[in-house]
């Protein structure tokens, strides 16, 4: 019943938010004299924050097909190249890009769609060939297309990998890492030829036992039975996906919006200010990035459980306990893939020393093929999105990509540095201090 109850809720909040957008635009018209009256403005204010926070939002769009690069106008192409049940693979193409090195960003499935790493997909298009994983809400994958868990997870990035050819990089944000690093071990064991050339694991949980943080204590405090039965709901008959046992988006959201109540309120109290000012450019900066935060899709049940278990309560990658279909994960089959940890100073969600963990898993491999990076004052969300990413921790990133390129990729390939101030697409900064995705 808990996502019928949801349902319910979602459609009699929509409704109070068409008639409250309304109301607020008929306020705001210059013809209404009501609208100039002393509490006009507040009314039409209030009525507008609440539009935006009760309003229904679908998958939002890439929306990179122009990008501004050196004083150039870039003409993106965005088409999928691959599709699988429970998700795709994207690829973004300009005519600059033929011969760069080829790019495997691989998004986290929790909660949240792709389109979370705008800005880590545009901050990489000038000077890569870029591809992305573009994983489907569950509650839309009919049940006849089966299940889809952890190993599963491990199954689409080899095969991903594959179809990109040999040669490739990839780049794991927060949660892929494990079933990133698990995936280069096993192609490394398999002598894979598409194997990933670098593997940059940003803010994951590769070991949460280090500076476990209040997600890794909120997963460990309670037994595994209790999340199959208080965090996994039954899709309801409307969607395609009818009857598939999911952990709701909407549930994961709620749990993360809980952890920084305070800096929510705040943020939307400050655009309510901005409104009544008459400052639509500030107001819209929020707007954009709740347009963003709050488009939520669900996750299969299996994949869930299995990643709470594995990766949260009994440390299997990094005490060499985790199996892929029966199979050992040997981390040291990991020779020549060179690895990146990138971790932010004040990330709540993986503590420091979390990725990190992932050059100490790895003793065949050689410490030149191992770099650590701490983003000084950066939280979970600025390891991958806002100024910070763009102007400190992309270059590092670029260079360790083509450090390790072929010497003829190396000669025509150069590290970008895209200029913030000219993104034709709009950033998501970063959120006050101290929130869960600051």
């Amino acid at each position: 019943m808990l996502y019928n109850g949801y349902e319910m809720q979602r459609t009699l909040l929509a409704s109070a938010s068409n008639w409250a957008n309304m109301s607020a635009q008929m306020l705001k018209n210059p013809a209404n004299i009501f609208g100039y009256m002393a509490g006009g403005p507040i009314m039409a204010s209030a009525l507008e924050v609440f539009a935006h926070a009760a309003a229904p939002r679908g998958k939002p769009p890439f929306g990179l097909d122009k990008i501004e690069y050196e004083g150039e106008l870039l003409s993106v192409a965005e088409e999928i190249v691959l599709q699988k049940p429970f998700g795709q693979l994207k690829k973004f193409s300009h005519a600059g890009n033929e011969g760069k090195p080829k790019l495997l960003i691989v998004a986290p499935m929790s909660g949240h769609f792709a389109t979370l790493l705008r800005g880590t997909v545009e901050r990489m298009i000038p000077e890569h060939e870029v591809y992305i994983t573009d994983w489907r809400d569950a509650r839309n994958v009919p049940l006849s297309e089966g299940s889809f868990d952890l190993d599963d997870y491990i199954d689409y990035l080899v095969e991903f990998l594959e179809h990109m050819g040999p040669g490739a990089h990839m780049l794991a944000v927060c949660q892929p890492s494990v079933p990133c690093f698990a995936a280069a071990a096993i192609m490394s064991a398999d002598k894979h030829k598409c194997r990933p050339k670098t593997l940059t694991m940003m803010g994951g949980p590769i070991d949460t036992r280090e500076a476990p943080t209040a997600v890794n204590t909120m997963a460990t405090q309670r037994p595994h039975s209790w999340f199959e039965q208080n965090v996994v709901a039954t899709v309801p008959i409307q969607y395609a996906g009818a009857g598939r046992k999911v952990y709701p988006g909407f549930l994961q959201l709620a749990g993360f919006m809980s952890m920084n109540l305070g800096g929510h309120l705040n943020s939307h109290w400050e655009m309510f200010k901005h409104l009544v000012d008459g400052d639509g450019d500030s107001a819209d900066a929020t707007k954009e990035f709740y347009d963003e935060y709050r488009a939520i899709c669900d996750m299969t049940a299996e994949f869930y459980l299995q990643t709470v278990d594995l990766v949260f309560q009994t440390h299997a990658l990094p005490r060499g306990e985790m199996k892929h279909r029966g199979r050992e994960v040997d981390l040291s089959a990991i020779k020549d893939i060179a690895l990146l940890a990138i971790e932010g100073e004040r990330d709540d969600i993986s503590g420091l020393g979390q990725t990190k963990a992932a050059l100490m898993l790895t003793p065949n491999l050689p410490e030149k093929h191992k770099k650590y990076y701490m983003a000084e004052g950066v939280g979970h969300y600025g390891i991958f999105n806002g100024s910070k990413w763009r102007e400190h921790i992309a270059p590092v990133v670029e260079e360790w990509i083509l450090a390790h390129e072929s010497a003829a990729t190396r000669k025509c390939a150069k590290v970008a540095r895209v200029d913030p101030k000219n993104s034709a697409a709009p950033h998501l900064e970063d959120l006050p201090e101290g929130s869960d995705f600051a």
